[in-house]
């Protein structure tokens, strides 16, 4: 997939705390990334994660497209990382899915009416973001998600 842009300063504080008195975003760890990425269930062999500055690097390998994409929202979903460079190998290649950067005023209803024209197809939406999600009403603006090719819906 290559590199991967993020909001920087929109992520979760799912790892390294709270905003330093610095005012700056804090560091960002890997051996939490890594842990959390375990602790969901997302399997990835020989799962190896590198952050330099706010872009963060990502290598090993997937079952499946989805579980690449959502090693990839959940490492560049988190506040000061600004890019994710890709480099998971996928074992068996699928299409992939759009990635989708949450505005002010969204809900999955209205994502699922833009992408698919129907609003009442944002669980699709939910359940592709999941575990990363954990409720459909809890999405934030600069959050990224990924939208499944509707033949998957």
């Amino acid at each position: 997939m290559g590199l991967i842009d993020f909001v920087k300063d929109a992520g979760e504080r799912l790892v390294g705390g709270i905003k330093q008195a610095t005012g700056q975003a804090p560091e960002v760890s890997t051996e939490q990334l890594t842990k959390t990425i375990h602790d969901l269930g997302i399997p990835v062999q020989d799962l190896a994660i590198t952050v330099a500055d706010d872009v963060a690097t990502v290598r090993g390998t997937t079952e499946s497209q989805a579980d690449r994409e959502k090693v990839v929202l959940l490492v560049g979903n988190n506040q000061g990382i600004a890019r994710v460079d890709d480099q998971l190998v996928v074992e068996k290649p699928e299409p992939a899915a759009t990635f989708y950067t949450v505005k002010s005023g969204d809900s999955l209803s209205k994502i699922a009416k833009a992408h698919y024209g129907d609003p009442m197809k944002y669980p699709v939406i939910f359940e592709a973001n999941r575990p990363m999600l954990q409720d459909p009403d809890k999405i934030y603006p600069g959050q990224n998600l990924r939208i499944p090719p509707i033949e998957k819906a």
